[in-house]
Formats: C-alpha cells, structure tokens, sequence
C-alpha cells in the first residue's frame, strides 16, 4: 500500500510484524507435534490468522520480518510441559498491550482497528473450543491438592509443637499424608463412577491421588533436611502459599478465571486451618501434659 507513514508507526507496524510472524510459528510448530487433530486443526486456524495479521501490516511496511526464535522456543516448550491451553493464553495475555498500541496505529489507519478486533475474537472463540485432557480433569487435581494443602499444613503445625522432633514429624505426616492419598484416590474413583458422566473414574482418581501425594511429599521436605522444627513449619507455610500461587496461576491463565479471588480464598483456608492445629498442639502439650 502506497499510504506514508511516519517513522514512529512504521516502527510500530515493524514490531506488530515480527510478533504476528512470531506467533505464527509458535502456533505451526504446536500443530505439528499433536496427535489430536481437531486440537492440531484449531492451532492452524489461528496459526493463519497471525499469518493474516504478518500480511496485513506487511502491506503497509513492505518489509519482511523474521521471527524471534528465543520466543518460538520459550512458548513451546512452555505449552509442551504446562499444556496448550496455558501456554497459549500465557502468550495472548500480552495481546492487552498490542490492542492499546493498535489503537494509537488506527489513527493513521482506520482500518487497522476493525481488522485487528475481528481476528482477536476469531482467536478466543477458537481458544475455547481446544480440549485438553489435563483441564478435563482439573477437578480432580484440585480436590487433591487442596486437601493435601488444608490437611497437611494443619497436620505438620499441630505435629511440630506437639512432638517437636523433625523425624517423628516427617514419620508421622508422611505415614499420614500416603494413607490419605489412597482414600482420596478411592472416594474420587467411586465419585466419578456413581455419576455415570463421561470423565474415566480411573484416570480421575490418578489425578487426584497423585496431586495428594506430590503435594504432600512438597510439604514435609523441610522436617528432612533441618533440625530446627520451627524452622521446618515456617518453610512448610511458605511452600504452601508458594504452591497455592503458582497452581491458582496456572488456572487462572489456563481457564481464563479470575487470580486474586481463588488465592485468597484456598491460602486463607489452608494458614487458618495451620493456625488452629498449631494451637490445638499447643493444649495437648501445655494442658493436658502429653510429652514426646
């Protein structure tokens, strides 16, 4: 297109350029390793619009530009161990920028604005529709991970003062946290079952099992490696709402739900439930004379 533009937009569009040829890639090369091809065939649509988007500012630019390959990598890799759905809207959350930046660009190109907006919703529509298996069963890691998160930061701080032993500790809240694992697994397993929905009973109750007992051998590592049992309590916690941050992260990006409200809530909870027990130890031991 022959419109003139000034340095300041022509720069804009360059930098538009190379993150829709960016994404472009990232999305092909997703596509290419799924076995899923309605899931492959979904990449590829919006693969095409960040082509379409690359071919748009082109014609006003009239250059060609490369991709950053680091971002190819990065975001790839990122969707390949977290899965599509997170790193893919952990890429489009940057889109917010881009659409202000699109906004100020319309000035000298009213249709920029309209383009742009049409293939953004095109994009969330098709985002929407992509099934992945780990999100099918995101109940079940919760319900695992919450009850790991509740009951063994609440089990370790009524432990600590009560016995204040890191190996005993360690013993009895690894003991604790295996056994409840199983139990977990099970009542998922007849949960799912006794509902007769389309979710497997058995990969449901994997899920769980094993975001109980990954969470729980988390959260008793420090009662292994320091002797100091207050210490190990506070490096408990701390790993607790680490935990509680990432995972509430992870489904805040990967569903497209609000952060700040599910962190809150679940931290809250599970430091509440620590602060009873702790103090529910410290009657055990104060009043009711129980040494160990």
């Amino acid at each position: 297109m022959d419109q003139e533009l000034s340095p300041a937009t022509e720069e804009t569009l360059l930098s538009s350029q190379k993150n829709e040829i960016t994404e472009y890639r990232i999305y092909e090369k997703l596509a290419g390793t799924l076995s899923d091809e309605r899931n492959a065939e979904v990449l590829r649509d919006i693969a095409q619009d960040e082509l379409d988007h690359y071919e748009f500012w082109k014609g006003y630019t009239g250059q060609e530009v490369k991709p950053n390959l680091f971002k190819v990598w990065f975001y790839f890799l990122v969707a390949k161990v977290f899965g599509i759905n997170f790193g893919v809207r952990l890429m489009e959350n940057g889109e917010e920028e881009a659409q202000k930046v699109y906004a100020r660009v319309a000035e000298e190109i009213p249709s920029a604005r309209e383009i742009v907006d049409d293939e953004d919703d095109h994009e969330e529509r098709l985002l929407d529709v992509i099934d992945e298996e780990r999100l099918q069963y995101i109940g079940s890691v919760v319900l695992g991970l919450n009850d790991a998160l509740v009951e063994l930061t609440g089990a370790l701080a009524g432990l600590t003062l009560a016995m204040q032993n890191t190996g005993l500790i360690a013993t009895a809240a690894l003991v604790t946290g295996i056994a409840a694992s199983f139990s977990m697994a099970a009542s998922e397993y007849l949960s799912i079952k006794s509902e007769g929905g389309e979710q497997d009973p058995l990969k449901a109750s994997l899920y769980t099992g094993s975001a109980y007992i990954g969470t729980v051998l988390v959260l008793v590592l420090p009662y292994f490696f320091f002797a100091d049992y207050y210490v190990c309590l506070v490096l408990t916690l701390a790993i607790a709402v680490a935990t509680i941050f990432f995972f509430n992260y992870y489904i805040s990006v990967a569903q497209d739900l609000s952060f700040k409200e599910r962190f809150s809530e679940m931290a809250g909870i599970s430091l509440g439930v620590a602060a009873l027990s702790f103090a529910i130890g410290f009657v055990i031991r104060h009043f009711m004379g129980v040494e160990i």
